[in-house]
């Protein structure tokens, strides 16, 4: 019975093609037992070639027990693996975000970065009908709008995919006894503190008990439903952005006029959307944040967070840009000394290895790069940012600006001076905080690796 839903999901939701590379996140748990199982049994089907990747989030005290039980399954099915680990509280702090934001950002991170190393065509995830259930209900309790609402989606930016997300967790829990198999239990699941929890283990079997025992299918179904209906006006919004946008310089304004003849439904997104381009994500931007720029008088500002402050002048709102001290250095680096940067205070070191033993890769943009070795011509020049650099990032279809990269990436204004740029004669392969360049990457032919590292 699961495995029809599992093939309903992935032909509905058109998830999956002949012939792909599925790289599943596996953490060993009930869910991603669960698909891993179902993804072996439809490989043969489907012509798929299967790895797993597993990101230790090293949280709690059997973090490293799960890892080895993950070793051990990927060594019985002979299956590819990838595991990888972050200092998640240290990013938590750094980006002011709360564990789970963080644990999620980092472990999104580590799967994109192995799906493009290993030319995967798919990242699949365990997602469940439950956990859209629950998640519709944590941001319904603090007051997210119809995208919120929307919860967790099939398929996200053509890769993630998630083919059990119309299937229960007590379906899967009955799958995996009947199947016989072994999977981890994460203790932390059981701490009332995490309001997913609370939400999980109190409100759902309430709300089951004394309203409506299927609340958990009524709940995603209004989920899908809203998702829908969101991505309709998303598409009407964009439409009416672009009719309201001005670029000048390099510089993007929102039109006050034209946003205030729109309806306020439209005009909100048009409000996101600027923030999105601006910003190159929506994190940290609360309604409040969108309600107080649609009402920005003249030659006033609004501050969304570090680095980021919108004003409105003469009928458009824009980004204030600040003016950090320009600093000016380019040095030549052999990639065997320390390579010091004392205008900035930073410190790099770089190790050249042999790509077997560089596994499992531990990616971090904003301390280091992994690149193939034989593609680099040394001594590299590590310089300051100029004017109109350019260059592909790991997985982007095309070059862009240096400025606009960074934009999208969310790093301040003031923070951009301090990124160094790595060049190999004359092409830029890594900016610190970065991904590294596409013409650089790791692929299947590399044997050597050269490894950057901010000390």
């Amino acid at each position: 019975m699961i495995f029809k839903k599992f093939k309903e999901t992935l032909s509905r939701y058109k998830l999956l093609e002949k012939g792909d590379k599925v790289l599943i996140a596996y953490s060993g748990g009930l869910d991603s037992t669960a698909l891993l199982a179902l993804f072996l049994k439809l490989q043969e089907e489907m012509l798929l070639g299967l790895s797993i990747a597993h990101f230790n989030h090293k949280l709690r005290p059997r973090a490293e027990e799960d890892e080895q039980f993950v070793r051990e399954v990927a060594h019985k099915y002979d299956l590819p693996l990838f595991v990888g680990s972050e200092d998640v509280r240290g990013y938590a702090r750094t980006h002011r975000l709360n564990i789970e934001e963080a644990g999620r950002e980092l472990r999104y991170d580590f799967l994109k970065k192995i799906a493009a190393e290993v030319d995967a065509t798919k990242i699949a995830t365990g997602h469940t009908m439950t956990d859209q259930a629950e998640t519709f209900l944590m941001r319904l309790l603090r007051g997210s709008g119809p995208r919120g609402l929307g919860s967790i989606s099939a398929q996200v930016e053509g890769i993630i995919i998630r083919p059990l997300i119309q299937i229960e967790r007590k379906d899967i829990e009955a799958f995996l006894k009947s199947q016989d198999l072994a999977y981890r239990i994460d203790e932390s699941n059981f701490d009332l503190c995490f309001l997913r929890n609370r939400i999980r283990l109190e409100l759902i079997p309430y709300l089951q008990k004394n309203f409506e025992p299927k609340i958990i299918p009524l709940l995603s179904r209004v989920a899908s439903l809203l998702e829908e209906e969101d991505n309709l006006l998303e598409e009407i919004g964009r439409e009416k952005f672009r009719l309201g946008i001005q670029e000048k310089n390099n510089q993007l304004f929102l039109d006050v006029k034209f946003l205030r003849s729109l309806h306020p439904a439209l005009a909100r997104r048009c409000v996101r959307n600027f923030i999105s381009e601006l910003k190159g994500d929506l994190r940290g931007i609360s309604f409040a944040d969108v309600e107080s720029i649609l009402k920005l008088n003249e030659g006033k500002e609004h501050q969304l967070g570090k680095g980021l402050v919108l004003q409105r002048e003469r009928g458009l709102i824009f980004l204030k840009e600040e003016n950090p001290s320009k600093v000016e250095y380019a040095k030549f680096w052999n990639g065997e000394s320390t390579l010091e940067i004392k205008e900035l205070e930073l410190q790099f070191i770089g190790k050249k290895m042999r790509k077997e033993d560089a596994l499992p890769f531990e990616f971090n943009d904003e301390r280091r790069a992994f690149l193939d070795w034989k593609k680099l011509e040394f001594p590299v020049l590590v310089r300051s940012r100029q004017k109109g650099d350019r260059y592909q990032p790991l997985g982007a279809p095309g070059q862009k600006k240096l400025k606009e990269i960074m934009r999208a990436k969310g790093i301040p204004v003031s923070e951009r001076e301090r990124r160094p740029v790595f060049l190999s004669e004359g092409k830029i392969i890594w900016i610190l905080g970065l991904p590294v360049s596409e013409k650089f990457k790791i692929n299947h032919k590399t044997t050597e690796i050269f490894c950057i590292e901010k000390l």
